[in-house]
């Protein structure tokens, strides 16, 4: 009996049992809202102080708006928050105008007595650059996504022009500064609630009890059990046709295959690539599709004295088996990586070569290098499937093996949750298994954050490596109004990875998601998840 037999023979079975097994539903959420499963316990709400996970990927889209949004479509800058920019002819001035018509939510415990102004996008990007700010250091004054963009030192100074104008003054051209600005990170936070709190004495609130001007507010938290958001009815798009979501964050009882089979929950997010099939035959299900800005990677600690020399890391890269991966992990529904950069990229460097499978070559390598018989690494793996990576821990244990195969013993550290970027325990692993959803359609957005000197000195580098050369194709990127000159330096900078292999690039994945049939208008980005303001049930 085959594998893929047996699993469709105890996925079949489960179904049986639920059929059996109908739990007492709660109908006022399943009249009146819906219940979203997959994803771990926040530590935070407040996307700007994150480097990815449940906040920025599922939790800001509903809660806060940002100054532009991203077309899923052109991947180009839209209107959102700003509804109109002007840039001035040397790319150092970007003037937005604010509508007039947005408002905060009110919670339990804020009520806003104005509307949004110029004022709060003030705060909410001086609180990041300015270390003198009163709220800098409130919940560590860590913000790992936008200090590895070297966002503070791209910024001069911001200017309020009037009420519904605002100036941002760049050090710098910048092409993908728009890009930035519509990523789920640049959350737009009420300045006025901030005072408010600040008077209070309780300021660490604005990230824990969140007030955005999204189409749902949070109205209750319980750690490791859920998320309650309750519609907005002055969403300036028009108020939601929900009026509430859960998000089930428990980690009791079964998995969320069966919670989704047994009616706990009606949205799945990410679930592991070998349910699919069960769910494509499931009548009560639907199951949607996105091709997904991402990266499934493994990160090389360039500061581990074995790891630093190139030809170590060169050998773990030749020994990865890839198409077992794609088979016994993605099921067929992923593409083999040779860059960071997913094939849909303008960026993507289509001529260099795809890395072979080549345990000989790789065990040769590591005697040149002097490691043939004596390394033992430690591999930290996190447990929440993701878009780029269905099964974290099978691809582990494949790479375990792969690696055993040429003398190379490692020790798999799973973890819950992953370790907080910069801490001395991340530093401290030897590799790590991780990977990227894009925020925007730059291909910047892939290259900095991960691998430049800023990110290292941010934390959010976890391969700990920094290149001058790689860093200086970067910022002539960014500066370069020709798109030629830019794809120039992208592929440059993708051969400099190929050769110094400070992360190995595993898989692109695709993004799915299973919802209720009754449920409609639950749509994917290549960036994430989209609001949950146009979602709707049927009878």
């Amino acid at each position: 009996m085959n594998a893929c037999f047996r699993l469709l023979l105890v996925f079949t079975g489960l179904l049986g049992l639920t059929a059996c097994s109908q739990p007492q539903e709660d109908n006022t959420i399943r009249k009146w809202g819906f219940i979203y499963c997959g994803q771990d316990t926040p530590w935070t709400f407040n996307p700007q102080l994150t480097d990815g996970g449940h906040t920025a990927d599922s939790l800001a889209a509903q809660i806060f708006d940002r100054l532009l949004q991203l077309d899923p479509v052109s991947h180009l800058p839209q209107p959102a928050l700003a509804s109109r920019w002007e840039v001035s002819e040397d790319g150092l001035e970007y003037t937005f105008t604010l509508r007039d018509d947005v408002r905060f939510q009110r919670t339990t415990n804020f009520s806003p007595t104005r509307r949004l102004n110029a004022e709060d996008v003030l705060f909410s990007f001086k609180r990041i650059i300015d270390p003198k700010h009163p709220y800098h250091a409130v919940s560590g004054g860590h913000y790992p996504w936008f200090e590895s963009q070297s966002f503070a030192r791209l910024i001069e100074r911001i200017q309020i022009i009037d009420s519904h104008q605002i100036k941002f003054i760049l050090t710098r051209p910048d092409n993908a500064f728009l890009s930035t600005l519509a990523s789920s990170y640049a959350a737009i936070h009420s300045a006025e609630y901030a005072d408010q709190l600040l008077r209070q004495g309780h300021p660490d609130e604005i990230d824990t009890k969140p007030v955005g001007t999204g189409p749902f507010y949070m109205e209750e938290y319980l750690p490791h059990d859920l998320i309650r958001l309750k519609r907005h009815p002055y969403y300036w798009r028009g108020a939601p046709f929900m009026q509430q979501v859960v998000f089930d964050i428990s980690s009791r009882g079964t998995g969320t295959l069966a919670k989704l089979l047994n009616h706990e929950c009606d949205v799945l997010s990410s679930p592991v690539a070998s349910q699919l099939p069960v769910i494509k035959n499931n009548p009560n299900f639907e199951l949607i599709a996105q091709t997904a800005m991402n990266v499934a990677f493994l990160a090389i600690n360039n500061s581990i004295p074995a790891l630093q020399d190139v030809r170590v890391r060169q050998a773990i890269n030749l020994a990865i088996n890839r198409e077992n991966l794609l088979d016994s992990v993605y099921y067929g529904t992923g593409t083999k990586a040779k860059t960071l950069l997913p094939p849909m990229s303008w960026a993507h460097a289509h001529d260099l070569p795809e890395v072979r499978y080549d345990p000989g070559a790789a065990m040769k390598l590591l005697k040149e290098a002097g490691y043939d018989h004596n390394l033992h690494l430690i591999l930290a793996v996190p447990m929440e499937p993701r878009p780029y990576n269905p099964s974290p821990r099978k691809t582990a244990e494949l790479i375990q093996a792969d690696l055993k195969a040429i003398g190379i013993e490692v020790t798999l550290l799973l973890q819950d949750r992953p370790l907080r970027p910069g801490s001395p325990a991340q530093k401290s692993i030897d590799l790590t298994l991780t990977g990227w959803v894009a925020d925007n359609g730059d291909p910047d957005n892939f290259l900095r954050p991960l691998l430049s000197c800023s990110a290292k000195q941010a934390g959010l580098n976890v391969a700990n490596w920094c290149n001058l050369q790689f860093d200086n194709l970067l910022e002539l990127a960014s500066r370069t109004t020709q798109l030629n000159q830019r794809i120039d330096y992208y592929q440059y900078a993708q051969e400099i990875l190929q050769d110094e292999v400070p992360v190995i690039s595993l898989a692109h994945g695709i993004h799915y998601q299973i919802h209720h049939h009754s449920l409609h208008g639950l749509h994917l980005s290549p960036f994430g998840t989209r609001s949950f303001s146009n979602v709707y049930r049927s009878e």
